[in-house]
């Protein structure tokens, strides 16, 4: 009998410590309707606001691939720049190599007799002419040449900035 009433005690006791804890758990698990709703607000607005970022992402790869665009068509154009720059040097200089050789003829036609020395002087002064050309030519090729590296370095500079955007955008 004293086994029973033991028995009954420690029964009483669990029981006891059951309703406690079911009580603890009713007050720290309770969820009130407050804090729910103040979460799923929350929640709401971390979903507008990833969408917002969404968007944004978008927008800006967009503005990347223009800027790409952009870039790709002031490479082709200074590739046609240079290229037309390159070939009237490539003539310039071919005119030059060819009035050296005829006042080269001239000054051999002199030595013989044969050449006035007024023809002479104009081939050196037409030759002297074509070196000047020649020159102001080298110098076009130069500022053209720098003129389109300029400005695709800007178009670079501006391409990456936007890219860093997009990707600062993107880990935010």
């Amino acid at each position: 009998m004293s086994q029973i009433e033991e028995l009954q005690g420690r029964l009483a006791a669990a029981l006891d410590r059951i309703a406690q804890g079911v009580d603890r758990y009713g007050e720290e698990g309770a969820v009130n309707p407050a804090q729910l709703e103040a979460l799923q607000q929350e929640l709401e607005d971390e979903r507008v606001a990833n969408e917002q970022l969404k968007e944004r992402i978008k927008m800006l790869r967009k503005r990347l691939e223009r800027v790409d665009a952009e870039l790709e068509a002031a490479r082709e154009t200074a590739t046609d720049v240079v290229a037309r720059v390159d070939a009237d040097l490539q003539g310039l200089r071919e005119a030059n190599e060819q009035l050296r050789e005829i006042n080269a003829k001239l000054r051999e036609a002199n030595e013989a007799g044969v050449g006035e020395p007024h023809l002479i002087n104009k081939s050196m002064m037409a030759e002297l002419e074509a070196l000047r050309a020649s020159r102001t030519a080298e110098r076009s090729e130069t500022e053209a040449i720098y003129s389109e590296l300029s400005s695709a370095l800007e178009t670079l500079r501006t391409a990456e900035q936007a890219q860093q955007q997009a990707e600062q955008s993107e880990e935010a």
